[in-house]
């Protein structure tokens, strides 16, 4: 016999009531899950005549539904807008405009030379220089030796 769409598996067949034995109820489901699951239906049953007394026929229930993920656009009045009233920023804008002030104090103590960061390229820097200028002092003693050198030479 064929077995259509569902082909037999190793670990079992797949089996469907008939409509008789749903009828009957003597499906292959276990007795103590059917019982609760009446009890259940019938307390929904009940709960749903109480919450729900008029139901709607054709496309009213559907009509009142709105889309919750839709944005409505605000019309404010100019009339009901208070000009002194500041807007609370969100969390994310407040600790945005913290960290870009903290950045500004930050930067304007790096460049007074209060930070350490500062101080350390300040000294680095003041190296340096020292260092270029030994460099360029023994660059012009090496040039003048040079020099004195040619002016033996031609003689």
């Amino acid at each position: 016999m064929g077995r259509g769409k569902f082909k037999g598996k190793p670990t079992g067949h797949r089996h469907f009531s008939t409509p008789e034995e749903l009828l009957a109820g003597s499906s292959a489901r276990p007795r103590t899950f059917k019982k609760a699951e009446v009890e259940e239906e019938e307390e929904r049953s009940e709960e749903e005549v109480e919450e729900e007394p008029e139901k709607r026929k054709g496309t009213q229930g559907l009509i009142e539904i709105e889309n919750p993920n839709l944005a409505k656009p605000k019309n404010v009045k100019t009339k009901d807008l208070v000009m002194g009233r500041t807007t609370e920023l969100s969390r994310r804008e407040r600790e945005e405009i913290e960290k870009q002030k903290a950045h500004e104090r930050y930067m304007k103590l790096q460049e007074q030379g209060k930070t350490e960061q500062a101080r350390k390229d300040l000294e680095r820097l003041a190296l340096i220089r020292k260092q270029r200028a030994e460099a360029a002092k023994k660059r012009e003693e090496e040039k003048a030796v040079r020099e004195q050198k040619k002016v033996e030479a031609r003689k």
